[in-house]
């Protein structure tokens, strides 16, 4: 199968397969630093035979935490807790991406000291399963502070290739802070990051022209998730402008990866109905996938829609996904206590 065979591909050049390892929230972090038993359950994916490991999300900075016991990098030792865990994802074979992340209003003060930040003043619905308490309500950030964020991206970004990383993925989706501007049901700002497409897209192409003002292009990916069912199902109402718009001004600020993650959801419906929007417009490196069987990601590929495919909960129950693949064994159905250890 292509899928589970070396492959040379767009931007990241050799892989040991087109199998990646979707970024997934374990909450395994210690202190909010890498431990050992992260290193080995991403070793053991990685001496399988993954070709790229999406690491769960990175905190950038406190103001961006919305989860328990999750990693950060907002300071060098916590980045130095991630040396180890690169070395020997790379030692086995694979490469590794540190997935960037901050909640915005997806949070509460218990997480951020604060008030959570976001596009906006108004509190996400439902109760945040982290602390059994309803979302805070965020303070919406000022025009002034959009630069002091992009910082935090910056700085995280510099530190995580400084220790190993191969590359860095900006993570632009499901409903945190970036994607808080994207959604025009979220962002209801009167001012320039806010109304129009364009004005919503600002946000993140601003964030990442000073992410690639500071680490070579080549080093970053973005996560988008035009359609999903994460923290409430959706669609950008405007979907095509907002892709028509945002796919040239990636490609122009030398953006070459691309990750089309619709979490919890039929791909079919929203990951793969996106894809098929974003390839004829997209020249560089994209992956997607996520709740495929092998044979339907092995279709993506043949039909050339997708460079890599991403799975999450199937690589948590198996470990030796890739071998399960190459050998015709069948998979182990995933199973919600999996996610209490890592395997």
């Amino acid at each position: 199968m292509k899928l589970v065979t070396p492959a040379d591909v767009p931007v990241l050049g050799p892989v040991q397969s087109r199998v990646a390892m979707a970024a997934m929230t374990r909450s395994f972090a210690a202190d909010h630093l890498a431990t050992q038993a992260m290193l080995d359950y991403y070793r053991r994916r990685a001496a399988d035979g993954v070709g790229l490991i999406l690491t769960e999300g990175v905190i950038i900075h406190r103001s961006g935490d919305g989860y328990n016991n999750t990693p950060h990098i907002e300071t060098d030792a916590q980045a130095e807790s991630w040396r180890p865990v690169v070395a020997a994802v790379q030692a086995a074979g694979a490469r590794i991406a540190c997935q960037l992340w901050h909640c915005g209003r997806i949070s509460h003060s218990d997480y951020t000291g604060a008030a959570p930040v976001s596009s906006t003043s108004r509190a996400a619905e439902g109760i945040n399963r982290q602390n059994d308490k309803p979302f805070g309500t965020p303070r919406a950030l000022e025009a002034g502070e959009m630069a002091t964020v992009y910082g935090y991206y910056t700085d995280a970004a510099k530190r995580a290739l400084a220790v190993g990383f191969d590359a860095v993925q900006l993570h632009f989706g499901h409903g945190y802070l970036a994607d808080q501007f994207l959604d025009a049901r979220v962002n209801d700002r009167t001012d320039s990051y806010g109304g129009s497409v364009e004005n919503r897209c600002r946000f993140v192409l601003e964030c990442l022209e000073a992410v690639m003002a500071a680490v070579p292009a080549g080093r970053v990916m973005v996560r988008i998730s035009p359609s999903r069912e994460m923290n409430g199902p959706y669609d950008w109402p405007d979907m095509e402008a907002m892709l028509d718009h945002l796919l040239p001004a990636f490609a122009a600020r030398g953006l070459r990866m691309l990750d089309i993650s619709c979490a919890a959801a039929d791909y079919h419906k929203t990951s793969g109905r996106v894809i098929r929007m974003v390839r004829p417009k997209w020249q560089g490196l994209l992956i997607g996938g996520a709740s495929l069987t092998p044979e339907q990601g092995e279709a993506e590929l043949r039909d050339g829609l997708v460079d890599m495919v991403t799975w999450g909960r199937a690589l948590i129950a198996n470990p030796d996904f890739v071998s399960r693949v190459r050998s015709g064994r069948g998979l182990e159905a995933f199973d919600r206590a999996m996610l209490g250890e890592l395997r």
